[in-house]
Parts: C-alpha cells; structure tokens; sequence
C-alpha cells in the first residue's frame, strides 16, 4: 500500500468509527479548558472530570482560583496525582493571566507557552480546539499510533507531531487529533493489541 493509500484507508476508517469525535474533557470557558488540560497530565479525563466538577464550582475564573489557593486547589485535586506541583501551577497560572493578561487565556504559542505549567502539547490543544488555529496536540496514544501506523519513526514527540502535520491537512488536523486518541483508546490500546483485531492495523 502506497503512502497516499494508507493515509486514505485511515482517514476513512476513523471518519467511519469517530465522525464527530467530542472534546473528553468538560469545559465551559478557555480558562477551565486550560486547568483541565493542565491536569490531564499523567492522570485520565474520567478522573479529571470528576475532579473539575468539584473545581469549577469553587474556581472557574482566575480570579477565583487565586482566591482558593494552593492548599485548596491541592485538597481538590488530589486524586489527580502529581497534585502538589499542578496545585502550585494552576494558581501561578491564575496569577500570570490576571497580572499579564487581564484574566484571559491569550491565543498565540509563546504566550501560552510562557505560562505556569503549560507545555506545547497544552497549547496546542487551546489553540486548536478554543481559537481554532492549526495545531496537532500529540499525546501518547497518537504517538504510539503514528509509529504503529507508520507515520513517524516514534523517535520523538515533537518529530511525531511535525510528521503529522506534513501527511494531514491543515483543515482536518483537529479533527484527527481527537479522532487518533478515541482509536487508541478504543482499538489500538498500548498493552494486549492484536494486529488482526485492530480495524486499522489489520488493514495496512
């Protein structure tokens, strides 16, 4: 199978499993987008939802997350794990977007970058799935998958992403983003995969 080939065969396949794929995690605003993401780190959108649901009702502007506190922040977010150094991230983060940004989440790389805790994949997500400019957030289920795929050599994250964004359009990359993370999740997990199960990998 040429590469074009390969690319239509799972471009279709994954519009056919996950045509609209959703956002996992809850969010009502850029700013709780931000802290949910920012807490997704090591730790699975279920338990982050459940922990959001508790944190936003106390703290879903910056403003109020400020007014919470370490202390609080970290009691809430505790089943999280790493909670000690996202409690003391999410409220410098809160602190940096009231004193640098007048309680915004501002909408370029460098800025986003450039705050407490927020990483490039982060701000790729904000980027793509809040302002809507072209990003492809990579986590580790689309790492894995474009070296299972053969779409990248696996060799880093950041080559995986730059890979990525060569073979996929602009207009469909946050659409495949989360469609490549339902798939690894669903199908193509990282332990237990069979090829000849997989309604991707068997087909390549």
């Amino acid at each position: 199978m040429n590469k074009s080939a390969k690319l239509k065969f799972i471009g279709d396949k994954l519009d056919e499993l996950f045509p609209n794929p959703p956002i996992p995690l809850n969010f009502t605003s850029p700013f709780t987008l931000l802290v949910a993401v920012v807490l997704s780190a090591q730790c699975t959108d279920l338990r982050v939802n459940q922990v959001t649901a508790v944190l936003f009702k106390k703290a879903d502007t910056p403003k109020k997350m400020v007014k919470l506190g370490v202390e609080k922040i970290a009691e809430i977010i505790k089943p999280c794990g790493f909670f000690n150094t996202k409690s003391v991230n999410l409220y410098k983060l809160a602190e940096a977007l009231l004193a640098r940004f007048g309680g915004e989440v501002p909408h370029t790389f460098e800025e986003l970058e450039s705050l407490p805790g927020v990483g490039h994949k982060t701000a790729s997500v904000i980027m793509s799935h809040i302002f809507k400019l072209p990003a492809f957030p990579v986590d580790t289920h689309i790492h894995r998958l474009a070296e299972r795929w053969g779409l990248s050599d696996g060799s880093s994250v950041e080559q995986t992403e730059a890979d990525l964004k060569k073979v996929f359009p602009k207009s469909e990359w946050e659409k495949r983003h989360l469609q490549i993370i339902y798939f690894g999740r669903t199908y193509c997990k990282a332990r237990g995969h069979k090829t000849e199960d997989c309604p991707i990998c068997s087909g390549l």
